[in-house]
C-alpha cells in the first residue's frame, strides 16, 4: 500500500501479490479503479443501492500501467459523476475528489 500523487492529490494505491497474477487497486476517498478482477455489473446489479462509483481496466499488470491503461468498464455510479469507458485511470481517479 502506497500514497500516489496525481496533480497535487493524493490517491492510495494497493498490489497484493497473489499466485499467477496480482491485484491492483487505486482509491479516493469516493471511488476507485481496480485491475480485471472488478466486476462491475455485480456492483451495478446486486450492489447498486451501495452507488459504488468505480472502474475496471483489464491487462495491467503495474499500478502504472493501471493509472495509464483507458477504463474497460464503469459503473453506473461512475457514469453519473463524469467517468467513463475509455477514459484514463488517473482521469478518473480526478473525477473521484
Amino acid at each position: 500500500m502506497n500514497p500516489i500523487s496525481i496533480e497535487g492529490h493524493t490517491f492510495i494505491a494497493v498490489t497484493l501479490k497473489l499466485p499467477k497474477t496480482n491485484f491492483m487497486a487505486v482509491t479516493s476517498d469516493k471511488g476507485y479503479i481496480m485491475c480485471g478482477a472488478l466486476d462491475i455489473a455485480l456492483l451495478n446489479e446486486k450492489l447498486k443501492e451501495r452507488k459504488i462509483i468505480a472502474g475496471r481496466a483489464v491487462g495491467v499488470r503495474t499500478i502504472d500501467q493501471l493509472l495509464d491503461a483507458p477504463l474497460e468498464s464503469v459503473t453506473l455510479e461512475a457514469e453519473a459523476v463524469g467517468i467513463q469507458a475509455g477514459m484514463k485511470g488517473r482521469d478518473a481517479l480526478l473525477k473521484m475528489l
